[in-house]
């Protein structure tokens, strides 16, 4: 198809999580030109092609709807993915080639999806971020291009945490607590009673015989934290464990860009971190203040795929005003301690008062 008059697209953006991918076209000024979503981005189960083939069908509809709204046709100068399961910059490079040869634009960049937390939290491309979903991942950059990272593949790379860990510890604790072998906890009722059953024991059979529905464990988790509120000791020693370990990971990373002495966001997002866990948000920004008391921590909302862009725009060299039109079409981070403010009031402020002349204060 040959090109037509029309505004051009100038990035393609990409968040590609497990259970979803969110593409978006963007102009170089930073507007929004046609978006879509796909299906899950799972290399490791369905091979990098198949995954690939997921991600293509997204494309093309964004496409088939930028060209109906007269976006001229033609392949975009900046391609920028945050890949779920792109956990190594091996696997990274792997992809980056296999989306090259898809043709979707000219210089194409891969990072781990966390990157796209990371930016869309961040008022430039400098901070570390905590994803907690169903997994658990922490990352950090500079706008030298440095990075920090964690393997992030579960246990054998020492990881704890995230929603799928949460609920089979919860389950590990409560069945303990019903057969003797641990102490007692009021989880050992209320996990079978989330799914109408009487036991501990007619939970764990109904789960090992696929009597349950499938995702079974995404129900354990908001379980444990309701337990933990209510002020049992065993669910709430595993809502602190997890909010050592989001500390943990995130003064680790501050610390190896050198960003530990100097005003850093700490950007959080995912399921878990997001969802306003009262004890959870406390035990992290404590943590925080005590051992990176300049670090300033941030829960995401908006979209990943804003993150992905925003990478993109940086790569072309995009003014900040470009930013601040991007920023301006998606929900916006909310600080941690500003429950309620306005979406995008706090992270991106930068950005929006350089495209307008005003100056940035504190909250």
């Amino acid at each position: 198809m040959g090109v037509t008059a029309g505004p051009r697209a100038s990035v393609l953006a990409v968040d590609a999580g497990n259970s979803k991918s969110d593409v978006a076209l963007l102009a170089a000024d930073g507007t929004v030109l046609a978006s879509a979503r796909g299906g899950g981005f799972q290399p490791q189960r369905t091979g990098a092609a198949a995954a690939l083939d997921v991600l293509a069908a997204a494309v093309g509809r964004a496409w088939a709807q930028a060209r109906a709204a007269g976006v001229a046709s033609g392949g975009v100068e900046q391609v920028s993915a945050c890949l779920a399961n792109a956990d190594f910059p091996a696997e990274e490079e792997a992809l980056a080639a296999a989306i090259g040869e898809r043709g979707w634009g000219g210089a194409v960049s891969v990072r781990n999806d966390t990157f796209a937390l990371l930016r869309a939290g961040a008022d430039e491309p400098r901070g570390v971020a905590v994803v907690c979903g169903a997994g658990i991942n922490c990352v950090g950059m500079l706008p030298d291009g440095r990075t920090a990272r964690f393997p992030a593949v579960g246990r054998i790379s020492g990881d704890w945490g995230g929603g799928m860990g949460l609920a089979e510890e919860a389950m590990w604790h409560a069945a303990r607590a019903e057969d003797g072998r641990g102490a007692p906890t009021a989880l050992a009722g209320a996990l079978p009673a989330r799914f109408g059953l009487d036991s501990m024991y007619a939970l764990i059979e109904a789960a090992h015989l696929g009597r349950v529905r499938a995702d079974w464990r995404h129900e354990v988790t908001p379980e444990l934290f309701a337990v933990a509120g209510a002020g049992d000791p065993v669910a709430a020693a595993l809502v602190e464990k997890l909010a050592e370990e989001v500390a943990a990971m995130a003064v680790i990373a501050l610390t190896r860009l050198g960003l530990l002495a100097e005003e850093a966001p700490v950007v959080l997002g995912g399921s878990v971190l997001a969802a306003g866990h009262a004890a959870l948000d406390a035990g992290v920004t404590a943590r925080l203040a005590a051992r990176a008391p300049k670090a300033t921590p941030r829960v995401v909302t908006a979209p990943p795929v804003l993150g992905a862009g925003l990478l993109g725009l940086d790569a072309l060299g995009a003014p900040a005003a470009a930013r601040a039109r991007l920023r301006a079409a998606y929900a916006g981070p909310v600080d941690a301690g500003a429950a309620g403010r306005p979406a995008g009031a706090e992270a991106g402020a930068a950005e929006q008062a350089a495209a307008t002349g005003a100056e940035v204060t504190g909250p």
